[in-house]
């Protein structure tokens, strides 16, 4: 009697409770209907939420990949669970994050930003803490993670046809959603650096089709972003040996695309840089792979007008070239000769540092294979009207060991530099430059006096009879015009009437 009555007083359900009364009495569970439907809406929403977190991974990834078990709730942090439930806990907060947001809209979910942004952060943290055990079903979801989130099509704007760098007003674009890049790229990185990172096993997700993902992020507008990709195709290169051709022949293709028809790109200077590294690793004898490489994609770089925003990193390439195999000076001088610019300047200055530095690692064998043409265009820079550029190629004998090269074969050198330091002295109209011609008239002569001497002689005869041919040309045109003149007028026009005249008969 007493059991009833207290049944038909009003009490607070919970789970554990409604579990418990099924599992004492079976009896009061079938006769108490209000009990019964609550546990099954309860065992029913248990079920549903893990279904559709199973639905999710299920979505991204295969099962044969997930098929490590159920994963784990992802907001839950990883203090909170045991050991054993760490890396299904891992590989649900990768699931998480592979929800992109907008961020055009800084207003627009921005609990779900914060979330996912606080997220990213204990990914890196557990990465980096040495706790993650990359497995298969890891790298699937890394990858997969890291290619919504990152590879993207840029907006048709950051593909403007002046060239980056050549205006002084422009500025760099930032991505607005950096916030969350910055984090992935991290995460990316700290993955790509854990030694426990098979590479063999990441081979399967980090293909071809994924690095050359990567390789067209260099475009970005945000120099934040090309920074990040530095260190990420650096360390793809190093861990992933069997990539290393599908890299060198990917940048190439970046490379020729630019110089012959785009020239615009934004991360030549950085791919450049990677490969700085990258080409003083080489190991020798070089291959003929690498000496193609830098015939063919790194010297046409020369070639393009924005030459100034990347010049830097592709000399620093081309002087490691040079300090694995002095030979190669050649191939490069010549590359330059080619490209040499008429028309701009500030290239030519760019050309002639870029030389300077090039002839300091040359030996003696190469460069008497190349001085000839060599020198011809320096005295036409010599003889540049633009000051600079003048000045630039003077400069050039202050350095000693281009003086040495030039004193050991100055029996064919001096005679192609004195007639322009003979010009120069005669119609420069800036006055260091005609300082600067003096004093290299001046070093020739005490290099060997006797040949400057010559030089001189021969330089004032080519003047005299430059002269004399001048005056014969002055003075056939003026015969030619007075014989012109003598002839009558009338007789002319009379001989065009009759061989214009003719008989037309039907």
């Amino acid at each position: 009697m007493l059991k009833q009555f207290l049944a038909k007083l009003p009490r607070k359900s919970s789970k554990t409770d409604t579990l418990i009364s099924v599992g004492s009495d079976s009896s009061n569970t079938s006769t108490n209907s209000g009990n019964g439907a609550q546990f099954t809406n309860t065992c029913s929403v248990i079920s549903s939420r893990l279904n559709v977190v199973k639905r999710k991974s299920w979505a991204i990834f295969p099962a044969s990949v997930a098929a490590g078990g159920d994963l784990v709730e992802p907001h839950v942090p990883f203090k909170d669970v045991p050991n054993a439930d760490k890396q299904s806990l891992f590989v649900s907060k990768l699931n998480l994050c592979c929800l992109v947001h907008d961020f055009s809209d800084p207003s627009k979910n921005s609990m779900e930003k914060d979330l996912k942004q606080q997220i990213l952060l204990e990914l890196g943290d557990f990465v980096a803490s040495d706790s993650a055990k990359f497995t298969e079903s890891a790298i699937a979801a890394i990858c997969k993670m890291c290619a919504v989130n990152l590879f993207r099509d840029f907006p048709p704007k950051y593909h403007s046809h002046v060239p980056r760098g050549e205006s002084e007003d422009e500025e760099p674009l930032f991505d607005p959603a950096w916030c969350h890049l910055q984090l992935v790229y991290d995460l990316l990185l700290r993955v790509l650096n854990q030694n426990s990172l098979d590479a063999k096993l990441a081979n399967k997700y980090i293909d071809h089709s994924f690095i050359l993902r990567i390789l067209e992020l260099f475009d970005s507008e945000d120099p934040r972003e090309r920074d990040c990709l530095k260190s990420i195709l650096h360390r793809l290169y190093g861990k992933f040996m069997m990539h290393r051709p599908f890299i060198r022949k990917a940048v190439s293709n970046i490379f020729y695309r630019f110089v012959f028809e785009t020239e615009r790109h934004n991360g030549i200077a950085e791919l450049l840089e990677v490969f700085g590294s990258v080409i003083s690793g080489f190991a020798l004898p070089l291959k003929e792979e690498h000496k193609m490489f830098l015939s063919r994609a790194l010297i046409p770089l020369h070639k393009p007008k924005s030459l100034g925003v990347y010049h830097q990193q592709l000399a620093y390439c081309v002087v490691q070239f040079l300090e694995k195999d002095q030979k190669l000076g050649i191939t490069v001088i010549k590359g330059l000769l080619k490209y040499w610019p008429v028309t701009s300047s500030q290239k030519e200055l760019m050309f002639l540092s870029e030389l300077e530095e090039l002839l300091e690692m040359i030996n003696m064998v190469e460069f008497e294979k190349i001085m000839v043409p060599l020198f011809r265009r320096l005295a036409c820079c010599l003889n540049s009207s633009h000051f600079q550029v003048a000045e630039r190629a003077h400069f050039l004998w202050n350095n000693d060991h281009v003086l040495n090269l030039v004193a050991h074969n100055r029996h064919v050198i001096m005679p192609m530099i004195f007639s322009a330091l003979e010009w120069n002295s005669q119609n420069h109209w800036n006055k260091a430059v005609l300082n600067l011609t003096q004093n290299l008239r001046k070093v020739f002569s005490e290099m060997d006096e006797e040949l400057a001497l010559a030089c001189q002689s021969k330089v004032e005869e080519d003047n005299s009879n430059s002269s004399l041919a001048a005056e014969r040309r002055k003075m056939t045109w003026e015969r030619l015009e007075t014989a012109a003149s003598c002839q009558p007028m009338v007789s002319s026009i009379s001989g065009v009437i009759e061989s214009a005249s003719c008989v037309v008969t039907y």
